[in-house]
């Protein structure tokens, strides 16, 4: 096992083994099965139709960033490799591990762009980020003087102003210059090659500063739509909070869930539910209830690509896309 791998599986022991201990401590396993079993079926169907609905505009916007680079393809297929991203998300680590599964399917099905294909994915998601980090703004200001939300709040704020950094980091050609000053230490630690081409395949859209704009204010509607599913869910286990309160925690929520040491957020996303929602007045096993339901949610998500996956396998491995690359 290499260091990497190891570091990988130690860390993930330990933060699920906390997300765990916290969950025990906090919460009753039976009263917390009852308030699952009785979840309101109409408002978790809503929050797993958000969910899936959200898909389609999310493959669209992946679709205007690839066009950009020349690389065309079929909304339905894009929307497929989205399904089957949240199938792969359910063995591999977090959203990052679906992400590889749709950079390798769809430069299998074009030949020699594989760099503009990871590009494109990785742009979306620092898009995704950057969107979730501008609601985060939103929910801070929402927040402020209504919620006691503790560190929670000023963490948003931390967030928030990160994601300003960094874009002029990944944007700005002036920041080309200090960023070189890492390039020894990131080759040392043997990160400068795959940094370099994460950096170059965002920068490279710069030059789109229209569609960047656009495809920014698509992904924030897609957020923003997204964070109703979280009030669904909590609504389902019967936790009476206004909607408000969701976009204070919804942006935390998908930071959390892209933890590295995690499988597909087991633990910790329930534990961070219960420490958000406890501070609303939210008791614990309401709060995990809502959270493992959010879980559910995710996992039906899965279901389709599952199928599909079955249905390729009887007809044959993906064939390349009819599309031309010009």
């Amino acid at each position: 096992m290499t260091r990497r791998r190891l570091l990988r599986v130690v860390g993930t022991i330990v933060v699920t083994g906390l997300g765990v201990a916290y969950l025990a401590w906090k919460i009753d396993v039976q009263e917390s099965l009852r308030l699952l079993v009785r979840a309101h079926p109409g408002w978790f169907l809503a929050a797993v139709a958000v969910m899936a609905l959200s898909v389609f505009p999310m493959a669209w916007r992946w679709q205007l960033l690839l066009a950009a680079k020349g690389i065309h393809d079929r909304l339905p297929w894009l929307a497929r490799a989205y399904f089957v991203s949240y199938t792969a998300g359910q063995f591999l680590p977090t959203a990052v591990g679906g992400d590889a599964v749709r950079i390798l399917e769809t430069a299998r099905r074009h030949p020699g762009r594989a760099g503009p294909v990871a590009g494109s994915v990785l742009l979306e998601r620092a898009l995704g980020g950057a969107a979730t980090l501008a609601l985060a703004g939103v929910g801070f200001v929402l927040a402020l003087g209504r919620y006691d939300v503790g560190a929670y709040l000023w963490i948003l704020l931390v967030f928030v102003a990160g994601t300003v950094v960094l874009g002029v980091g990944l944007f700005s050609r002036a920041a080309r210059r200090p960023l070189r000053l890492f390039v020894p230490l990131l080759r040392a630690v043997r990160l400068e090659r795959p940094l370099r081409a994460v950096y170059e395949g965002i920068h490279a859209y710069r030059a789109d500063a229209r569609l960047l704009v656009a495809v920014f204010a698509l992904t924030i509607g897609i957020q923003a739509v997204r964070v109703l599913a979280i009030w669904f869910t909590a609504l389902a286990v019967g936790i009476e909070l206004e909607a408000r309160v969701y976009y204070v925690m919804g942006p935390l929520l998908f930071l959390v869930m892209l933890v590295p040491f995690t499988l597909n957020g087991f633990a910790v996303r329930e534990a961070f539910f219960v420490s958000f929602l406890g501070q609303l007045g939210v008791g614990a096993d309401p709060a995990f209830a809502a959270g493992f339901l959010f879980f559910v949610v995710v996992l039906a998500l899965s279901v389709p690509g599952a199928l599909l996956l079955a249905w390729q396998g009887i007809r044959g491995g993906a064939r390349p896309s009819p599309a031309r690359n010009g």
